[in-house]
């Protein structure tokens, strides 16, 4: 059971963030006003930039997108001009705002809590909808990061799908330890209030500037999730041949409780990059529509910290047996 555990986390969380990191490696024009994380709102990000001939140094602040947006405006109404008919500018589409981004998360997190429900519903008797939400929501993850225009629909069922497969997962470990020691009760809790308590934090650094997402910080967090992928794809190898009881490298003792507790904090760091990708968003003047691609980024984080905490969680309670 641990190791089909250990096979869900690795398949379903390390994979879809090592995917976003190698696609992430783009031109970085200015780092102090942009910074590229393997997360998709920033490559996007970069891309409008580059589509508006200007990189990321703008006119009074104004983003690529709306110089484009003017330009086309521009050429409409010379074309009208031409031919003598009356010309109607298009209505500027509203530029993206942190309360959309609230907003949409807030929707996703609805319906990740709906999945994580029936998810935690079916585990005991249909343990094979937990897979099959993994797989759908590893490929409507893909789907969403590589996808030129974000689909909103496709963002709503991802955060479902996920849902169902963190309920199912989350019953799984709550299983788990409940088979070894009993009298430990709360675990899923914890995860909760580890995940709100490091986001929190992590809030709280990023907007007290206190961590900067520069150039650097950039450069060493590429290098460890891309470390950390081959860990953990090390580790499952491993665990294919019972190192760790079926729980690979963090399975072994003090070493894998390490590696746990780095899983964590990569993942919290990590949510420093989503902070910058929305924030830059919102100074470019991104579209209203953007909004959802941030808190998908945001939500993915999410869903890898709660895991790490999880997982970290449950090997902790397991060793007290």
């Amino acid at each position: 059971m641990s190791f089909r555990v250990f096979a869900l986390i690795l398949v379903g969380v390390v994979l879809p963030h090592t995917g976003k990191t190698a696609c992430s490696r783009h031109r970085v024009s200015r780092q102090e006003s942009a910074v590229q994380s393997r997360n998709p709102v920033l490559n996007r990000i970069d891309k409008e930039a580059s589509s508006g001939g200007s990189g990321f140094a703008y006119d009074e602040g104004r983003s690529a997108y709306q110089q484009a947006t003017t330009g086309l405006a521009t050429m409409d109404a010379a074309a009208a001009a031409q031919t003598g008919q009356p010309y109607a500018p298009a209505p500027a589409g509203a530029a993206v705002t942190i309360n959309d981004v609230i907003v949409k998360t807030g929707i996703n997190f609805v319906f990740l809590i709906v999945g994580a429900v029936i998810g935690w519903q079916l585990a005991p008797t249909m343990p094979w909808v937990t897979w099959v939400a993994m797989f759908v929501g590893l490929g409507l993850g893909l789907a969403n990061t590589f996808m030129k225009s974000v689909k909103p629909p496709l963002v709503i069922a991802y955060a479902f799908a996920e849902g169902i497969f963190l309920g199912g997962i989350s019953w799984w470990y709550d299983w788990l330890v409940q088979q070894s020691n009993p009298e430990y009760t709360g675990l899923i809790s914890q995860a909760i209030i580890g995940t709100l308590v490091a986001f929190g934090v992590m809030l709280a650094l990023y907007t007290g500037r206190i961590i900067k997402v520069n150039g650097t910080f950039m450069k060493v967090m590429m290098v460890a999730i891309i470390s950390y992928a081959v860990i953990a794809l090390a580790s499952f190898v491993a665990a294919l041949f019972g190192v760790g009881g079926g729980w690979g490298f963090y399975g072994v003792g003090t070493l894998g409780l390490i590696l746990c507790a780095f899983g964590v904090l990569l993942a919290a760091f990590t949510l420093n990059l989503d902070f910058a990708a929305i924030e830059q968003g919102i100074k470019m003047g991104l579209p209203e529509r953007e909004s959802w691609r941030m808190s998908f980024g945001l939500l993915v984080t999410l869903i890898w910290l709660y895991l790490e905490i999880l997982r970290m969680l449950a090997l902790i309670a397991l060793s007290r047996d």
